[in-house]
């Protein structure tokens, strides 16, 4: 009876996790913690068992994506493949594309960088160290200003989504708005 009731444990979890991914896409990060535990055909109860908060439920979700962002730019980093300023904007791209998937989650990642007391905090940590690798790559190459921050670099990208998430832009807006940025970021000289 051990394992069954294991089992359903695990299913109710990966039904919550879905159920919230399908609510934070439709509804942004304050969407009814409620609502996803009907999505989920639970209980509230059976949610906050699992995740005691919403911020434990957003980490839950986006712990899997902040890994594939800080292994990618290990990647980008070791490529040959990409200019320094190159492999710094593929990544910017790549967070800023996966920070506009969910209204409001460019809210969550910037407060849990600067709250070390965050549950999401230790996974933008790793996330932003991985970018500071590439920020220092691009700026020992003289092809990034030394006097920028990768918490700077973080907050341009994070605030472009903000922007590009607002009615009324154009599709490709983010794209632009970084491209921009990263323009503005070149060491010219």
């Amino acid at each position: 009876m051990a394992g069954t009731s294991r089992a359903d444990v695990q299913r109710n979890r990966e039904r919550l996790l879905a159920s919230a991914r399908d609510a934070f896409a439709t509804d942004g990060t304050d969407a009814s913690l409620r609502d996803i535990a009907r999505r989920a055909g639970v209980g509230i109860g059976t949610l906050y068992r699992h995740f005691p908060t919403r911020e434990a439920l957003l980490e839950a979700i986006l712990d899997g994506d902040f890994e594939t962002l800080r292994e990618r730019a290990d990647l980008l980093h070791d490529s040959s493949a990409h200019t320094p300023h190159g492999a710094l904007l593929t990544w910017l791209n790549e967070l800023a594309a996966g920070a506009h998937t969910y209204e409001g989650l460019p809210h969550s990642i910037m407060t849990a960088l600067a709250d070390e007391s965050s549950g999401l905090h230790a996974s933008c940590a790793a996330m932003r160290a991985a970018g500071e690798r590439l920020l220092e790559r691009a700026q020992e190459a003289g092809q990034v200003r030394a006097d920028v921050t990768v918490y700077e670099v973080i907050a341009i990208a994070i605030g472009l989504v903000w922007a590009a998430q607002q009615p009324g832009g154009p599709s490709d807006l983010l794209e632009r708005l970084l491209s921009t940025a990263m323009y503005g970021l070149a060491a010219h000289g």
